[in-house]
This record gives C-alpha cells, structure tokens and sequence, in this order.
C-alpha cells in the first residue's frame, strides 16, 4: 500500500515537472546547491538570519525565471537572441555614459525603480547570438565564421573590461569562446592564437590592466610581500581552507570567519568559510554537486536534435564550470582575485538570477527531447 502512494506521489511529481518543462535531475541537484549555500551564508554572516532569508528570496525569483526560460520554445530563443544581444550592448555603451560609479567602476545604470548591471544580460545574450549564428552553418566552422562570431563576442568582452569588470568579462568571453570550441574550432587555431595571445602579454600588461589589476597578479606570485595590503585576503583565505584539515572544524565553528578574519567572507570568499567548517571532504562533496550539475546540462546538449541546442547548452554549462574554476582558484591562492562569485553559495541576487536563467534555458533545450532520464 505504501509503495503503491509513493509510486503514485512519484508520478505525479513527474508529471507537474514534465507539464513546467522542468529537468528533475537538474533541478534537484540545483535545490540541493542552494540548501548548502543557505547553510554557509548563515555562518558566513554572523548568523545573520536577515540575510538568509534576502538570499532566500533572491533564490525563489531566480527560480521563477528559471521557470519562466524553461518555457520558452527553442524556436523562439533564435529568434529574441539578436534583439537580447543589441540591446545588451547598448545598455554597456549607455553605462559608459550614464553609469553609476561605485568602488572606483562604473558599471551599474539606475532607471528610479531599479537598478542592475547591464553585463549580465551579455552572458546570456553572446552564446545566444553566437549559437544562433553558426546553428545552420557547415560546421566545423571556418574562417569567416570564425572572424565573425569573434567580433560578436570581443564588442561586449571589450566594453565589460572598460567598466573595468574583469571577472564578468572573463565569463562573457568564455561563454562565446566555448559556442566556438563546441562548433569545432580546430586545434591549430586554439594553440596560434595561445601563442599569440602570449605574444602580446607584455603590451596587455602595459596598456590594457589596471594598476589595481597588476597589482593582484603581483599579489597571486608573492603573497607575502604585502601580508596587510593586497596580499592580505589570500593569506586569511589560504589559512582558513588550510585549517579546516579533512572533515573541518564543524558548521558555525570556524575561527577565521567567525573572528572576521576573511575579508568578503560572504561574497567572493565564501569558499574558504565551506572549507574551515566541512574540511576538504565537504569541499569535495560540494565540487561534485557542481560537477554534476555541470555534466548533466552537457548531457542535455549532447542529446540536443539541433546544432543551436546543441551549442547553447554546452556552452552554458561549460561556462558554469569557470564560475567554479576561477572562484575556487581565487581563493586558494592559484589564480588572481577578481569578482566572480560562487554559484549558489555566494551571497547576491545579479548573477544568481543570471545563471538560473541560463539552467532554465537549458532545460527549454532539453524539453524537446523526452526521452531523457
């Protein structure tokens, strides 16, 4: 009798997400990121019940859109992604001359009933654009194709960069760059331009980063050099993680954050709070959940029965994996701090309904296919 009502509840539930072109799979592995990031918020915050429950909120709306994206048929995501790229563009030229400027960026515009960061529309709309382009193209692409969607994605990677936002411009550009990758880029044409982008590294040093910029990057190499200025957050950072040994120091019990010895321990360095209080087997739980997610929307594209499908999905997924590689390597002292947060776990609503969007997107992609599992 049990069995028979879990078995009925089972298929009901089926049936209520088949009728909201929900992945279940997808969407419960992303239900589960959430619950673990409102965990660490809550310690990462002073127990701040307040923030979990804005964070709480932000999670329901950006779940809603999610829903919202899922039912949007394929055919018309080809058809707004034009519209969608034009007009994020034009929202990051008018932020170069109407944008607010906060913490020496200017990269936020101000319309009286809301305000947002017109960049993130950008990491929808460039594999959108780009996934739209090459969709009834011979692939692998070729010269001309290549040429063209590069212009498409340097225009935004550019403009983002100006702001200066260099981590959002990292993501818009990945995004682009792995609608290419997918599309068949030959290797040949990957390594030159590794070669030449090594090339020009000392002319980008000199005349496109920031003081503030090579000053990380200085920082990345020797910490210590500068233990209480730049070098300070991946220190404590270093320590945290370091500290939390294999199973952590227990949830709420973690030293350096709840003496507010890391700096952003809410936002950006949230990781190293995860990893003071679960040590490095909740740290490897958390990554797998990440890579879970990462390799079931790489198994929604491959089953895609179109190139557009095919390329959007894979290219978003993929640009979720970079979320997680750069945060975590930020944090662990491997790669330089820029701010792109952690998915889900970080604190903030901009790049959470972003990337919920996108999940949604992909969902949209997978409901034309129903026999996945």
């Amino acid at each position: 009798m049990n069995q028979s009502l879990d078995s009925d509840s089972v298929s009901i539930t089926r049936r209520i997400l088949d009728a909201l072109r929900l992945d279940p799979v997808l969407l419960s592995l992303l239900v589960i990121l959430a619950l673990f990031g409102s965990l660490v918020l809550y310690s990462a915050t002073g127990s701040d019940q307040a923030a979990v429950l804005r964070q709480g909120t932000r999670i329901l709306v950006a779940m809603m859109l999610l829903v919202a994206a899922a039912n949007v048929p394929v055919r018309m995501l080809r058809k707004v992604s034009i519209w969608l790229y034009l007009g994020g563009v034009g929202l990051l030229v008018a932020v170069m001359f109407f944008g607010e400027v906060g913490k020496g960026a200017q990269r936020w515009l101000d319309l009286g009933f809301i305000r947002f960061q017109p960049s993130e529309i950008l990491k929808l709309a460039v594999p959108m654009i780009v996934a739209t382009y090459l969709a009834d193209r011979v692939l692998p692409v070729g010269f001309k194709e290549l040429v063209v969607s590069s212009v498409l994605v340097m225009i935004p990677v550019m403009l983002i960069a100006r702001q200066p936002d260099l981590g959002t411009a990292i993501l818009v550009g990945s995004a682009g760059f792995f609608v290419l990758f997918l599309a068949g880029v030959r290797w040949r044409i990957i390594i030159s331009l590794g070669v030449l982008f090594s090339a020009m590294a000392p002319l980008l040093w000199k005349f496109a980063l920031h003081d503030y910029q090579r000053k990380r990057i200085l920082t990345l190499l020797d910490p210590e050099s500068d233990p209480l200025g730049s070098g300070y957050h991946i220190i404590q950072s270093k320590i945290a993680i370091g500290s939390g040994g294999v199973y952590g120091k227990g949830w709420l019990n973690g030293t350096q954050s709840q003496l507010d010895f890391i700096p952003e321990r809410s936002t950006d360095f949230i990781f190293s709070v995860f990893g003071e209080e679960f040590g490095f087997f909740g740290s490897v739980v958390l990554i797998l959940i990440y890579l879970a997610i990462i390799f079931r929307g790489l198994y929604i594209a491959a089953h895609s029965n179109e190139n557009f499908g095919r390329l959007l999905a894979g290219a978003l997924s993929l640009t979720f994996f970079v979320y997680l590689f750069v945060n975590t390597g930020m944090v662990a002292g491997m790669l330089p701090v820029v701010g792109v947060p952690l998915p889900l776990i970080s604190y903030g609503g901009t790049s959470m309904v972003t990337l919920m969007m996108g999940f949604g997107l992909i969902m949209s992609i997978r409901s034309a296919k129903r026999f996945l599992v």
